[in-house]
Formats: structure tokens, sequence, C-alpha cells
């Protein structure tokens, strides 16, 4: 059954075009003139990685502060026992610090929130979580600053515009990159913070191409394919 799409999206899709690739410039310009929703769209920045999930060695992963924030409001789960770790987080602006009821809340399959960090001491219990939090992105890792100890730090940066990328089993990756309210230079500078973090979250074991192919998007819009050369230049 073919899919519906709007007279919105037709319209997007015709303004995109379908004419090859776009330096990252020409690509933030154009999703700025596609025809808006009546809401905020988060723009998003997809690449098709050349690594086998599939093996450990060849897995991409890390965080990224974002030059101009994401724009979107970020909940923050802290798992900290009673003390200076779970203080902190609270005074740093975490909406939820706890340990043990929130380890039951979760069990029980609750994930109200968008970022989940923890203290090295409560992993012990968090990381029987693997299955509820796994997968839907939100397992504290160290590789990501989710598991620390300066637990302020860590929601001060993911408050001001932190985010994680993460290849997923089709060799994927997609980052927000701000609001469709941003200026077009905002988003160039926010993807290429994404970019040079990608390239530095390289595994030694990848040979060949390692970005394939790169396209941003909004919500609701047509994806815009980007020049991956250019985009590695430019970053």
């Amino acid at each position: 059954m073919a899919k519906h799409r709007s007279k919105r999206y037709k319209k997007a899709l015709e303004a995109a075009g379908n004419d090859g690739v776009h330096s990252l410039k020409e690509a933030t310009e154009l999703l700025g003139k596609l025809p808006e929703p009546k809401f905020n769209e988060t723009v998003d920045l997809a690449f098709h990685m050349g690594v086998d999930p599939k093996k450990s060695d060849q897995m991409v992963r890390g965080t990224v502060p974002l030059p101009h924030g994401s724009g979107k409001v970020v909940r923050v789960l802290v798992f900290a026992k009673d003390g200076p770790s779970a203080d902190a987080a609270s005074e740093a602006g975490a909406e939820y610090v706890g340990f043990e009821e929130y380890i039951t809340k979760c069990n029980s399959g609750w994930t109200d929130f968008d970022v989940a960090i923890a203290t090295p001491e409560a992993m012990v219990e968090v990381r029987k979580l693997g299955k509820i939090l796994g997968p839907r992105g939100l397992m504290p890792n160290p590789k990501t600053g989710t598991v620390t100890e300066d637990t302020a730090k860590a929601v001060q940066e993911f408050k001001a515009g932190r985010v994680e990328f993460k290849v997923d089993k089709t060799a994927n990756i997609h980052v927000p990159v701000g609001k469709r309210n941003f200026k077009p230079e905002q988003i160039q500078e926010n993807v290429k913070a994404v970019v040079a973090a990608l390239q530095k979250a390289k595994p030694s074991a990848v040979r060949g191409t390692y970005i394939k192919s790169c396209a941003l998007s909004a919500t609701m819009s047509p994806a815009i394919r980007v020049d991956v050369k250019e985009l590695i230049t430019a970053a």
C-alpha cells in the first residue's frame, strides 16, 4: 500500500528537488526555505556509516556538545545514593535524582526522561536495567560521559546541549542538530561539531570509506543530501 504524503510534504519534496548533493551551506539554506508545519521541527543529521555494527571493534558511539545547543528541553535522571553526588545533581538542575526508588520505577517500565546518568557506585544495580534502558538508548555508559562521579558537570553539559550519537544495527547514525527556528549558521556550526566528533570516534578497525553518506532533514521534511567530502573538510 502506497504511503500517503500530505500536500505540505509533497510541496517540500518539490522544493528540495532531487538534484544530487549540496554543500552544508546550501543544505541549511534550502531547509530554511521549505514549507513549515505549525510546530518548531527538530533538525536531524543522518549518516550511513562504512562500519559493521555486528563487530564490537567497529562500534561508533560518543557525545558531543553542540555550540548552539539542540533546542530541546532535556529531562535528566541521575542514579545516585544520598550524598554529595546526589546533592550536586539536584543543584545542577536534574529533574530526577535518587537510587532505589528510580531503580524500582524503571523496572516497572518508567522511562519518562531523556538522559540517564549514574555514579560508578550506582551502576552495580543500574546495569541490571539493561533490558529496559538499553533498547531506548538510555543506558548510562562511561563512553558517553553518563557514568561519572561529577554528576553536576554531566547534568549541566546535557542540559546545555550535549547530544549522544550511536551507530544502529543498519550502520546509520541520527543526531539532532537544532530546531527549524535556528539560523542556518547555527545549524552549520552544530553540524560541523558533530562531524568532528564522529571523525574522532572512528574505530581503528574500520577500513575504506568511514562516512558513506549524509543527509539533513526536519521532522516533517524530506531529506536533503549533503556532500560528505565537503562536510569533512569544513569540520
